[in-house]
């Protein structure tokens, strides 16, 4: 094998999930067709959900001062995502180009063999292994690995290669974007209407403003090269009346509000991840953001995988965990492009939904979807509160030293949260003493109105999420602990098994 595992493309998906790999332990080489990034931002700041996240692996202080905020926005319409609890607030803007290079750098110290200027050519799918055929500096060539994942974006070939559905809604209409310095633009809120279309702007910082427009009626071009900036500016006039063609363009591009997604996250050893599962229209950065968790999901599962300590069943988990989340957010960016396209037509709707969200309640669950705190993965069921769900932020004190269980999280493994000092639990969790760290604390300052209040143990996955809670499983903690994370080591007793 030339690698464990081999990841094709170097966007955030695919260097999140080399980080989470190297984390791990397992071997990877991410396979990139640029030489260079494209210094490109389609994606533009974090949600809630994707801080926690960055911040469970040590990575925020990488990004330096970022400006965090409550206000967003569902279809144009204003959204305070301050009516959720947690430790995080969403970051307004931070680039994309700024994510890769962060990202990129983390991976690569950690050990990622990140080649650029390699292409991916095609695959052979084997029983025990994935050839992957590239196209290099020094011509074609051959590399094996475990497993593949493709990385490479929605229009990537090694969904195509390994003959991936990617069922879904057609484009409708098409948006064109640019980034532009040197000359003033008035901000228009996300999805402003106007006459004959719809025009938003915004500052970027730096003296750079990002225009989105889409022109109503325009026809859907079937395009091979990005639009000329002059397009956007002869458009962004006739809507808006604002002449911005002697702005200088950092970048331009054209997406349209097509709606995809696989069917399978997975086929034998090839494995998709971000935008090569689901495409769909920007609304509000959630792409990026689902695809980062997407990585975030799979990486250590895979890794577990190929340390050969998991069976291979636990990769089914990440299609039965992450295709619902891409499916819910194809389905809230639709209701958003509905919204933010339709013009007058829509404006009925605009103003009953207004009118909902003056409702804590419909903007608690509005902020959710669109921010990933809503996501509950199915862990054999139970009464808990917190069952499934990321843990959230703990303040803990461990022998005489104060720490969290978000820095408990830092190592990429599974935690055994002792709240209560219970020996016998330590016994148990004995044969998996390699994989989680078990780790005894006190949790004594919570409030009587917290979830966790009550609660002795708690079982967390490499991901944050809990998989087993004393009292409030249904299942015991063998049983979670071998689900998660394989058998007990040779000779340790296993699950508890039924009469």
């Amino acid at each position: 094998m030339d690698a464990s595992v081999i990841v094709v493309g170097a966007g955030p998906s695919g260097l999140m999930l080399a980080g989470e790999l190297r984390l791990a332990g397992s071997s990877v080489i991410v396979l990139e067709r640029l030489a260079q990034p494209s210094g490109e931002s389609r994606g533009l700041g974090f949600t809630a959900r994707t801080m926690e996240v960055f911040d469970q692996r040590g990575l925020l202080p990488r990004f330096g001062e970022i400006e965090t905020g409550t206000m967003g926005h569902f279809g144009g319409l204003p959204l305070d995502l301050g009516c959720l609890d947690g430790r995080h607030e969403a970051a307004k803007v931070v680039q994309q180009s700024v994510t890769e290079r962060v990202l990129e750098s983390w991976a690569t110290e950690l050990g990622a063999d990140i080649r650029r200027r390699h292409e991916f050519l095609e695959l052979d799918d084997l029983t025990d292994s994935v050839v992957v055929r590239v196209r290099g500096p020094e011509g074609e060539h051959v590399l094996r690995a475990s497993y593949l994942v493709g990385c490479d974006g929605g229009r990537g070939r090694v969904r195509k290669a390994a003959g991936f559905d990617f069922p879904g809604s057609e484009a409708t209409a098409e948006l064109l974007l640019a980034d532009i310095r040197g000359v003033e633009v008035p901000r228009r809120v996300a999805g402003s209407s106007v006459r004959g279309g719809m025009a938003m702007s915004a500052p970027m910082g730096g003296g750079v403003s990002r225009v989105i427009l889409s022109e109503r009626g325009a026809p859907l071009r079937s395009r091979t090269r990005r639009p000329e900036f002059s397009e956007v500016a002869d458009a962004w006039k006739r809507l808006t009346g604002v002449d911005i063609s002697d702005g200088e363009p950092v970048w331009v591009s054209a997406f349209t509000d097509a709606a995809r997604q696989v069917t399978q996250y997975r086929r034998g050893r090839v494995l998709l991840a971000g935008d090569a599962a689901h495409i769909h229209l920007p609304a509000g950065g959630q792409g990026m953001n689902t695809s980062i968790q997407d990585s975030v999901n799979l990486g250590w599962k895979l890794a577990a995988v190929v340390r050969g300590t998991a069976p291979e069943h636990l990769l089914d988990t990440y299609h039965e965990e992450r295709h619902p989340v891409g499916r819910r957010l194809l389905t809230n960016a639709r209701a958003q492009g509905l919204l933010i396209l339709g013009g007058d037509d829509m404006q009925p709707l605009r103003d009953v939904l207004s009118e909902l969200m003056d409702h804590e309640e419909v903007r608690r669950h509005l902020a959710a979807m669109v921010s990933g705190l809503e996501i509950r993965y199915d862990m054999g069921g139970g009464s808990h509160p917190l069952l499934g769900l990321r843990m959230p932020h703990l303040d803990l004190t461990v022998g005489t030293r104060g720490t969290g269980s978000t820095e408990l999280l830092r190592p990429g493994r599974g935690v055994l949260l002792d709240l209560t000092g219970n020996d016998h639990l330590r016994r148990r969790a004995g044969g998996w003493a390699a994989r989680i760290d078990i780790v005894t604390a006190d949790a004594s300052a919570l409030p009587d109105n917290s979830p966790l209040a009550g609660t002795s143990a708690l079982l967390l996955r490499p991901d944050g999420h809990i998989c087993w809670t004393a009292p409030g499983s249904h299942t015991d903690l063998r049983s979670a602990l071998a689900r998660w994370f394989g058998p007990p080591a040779a000779g340790m007793p296993g699950p508890t098994r039924p009469s």
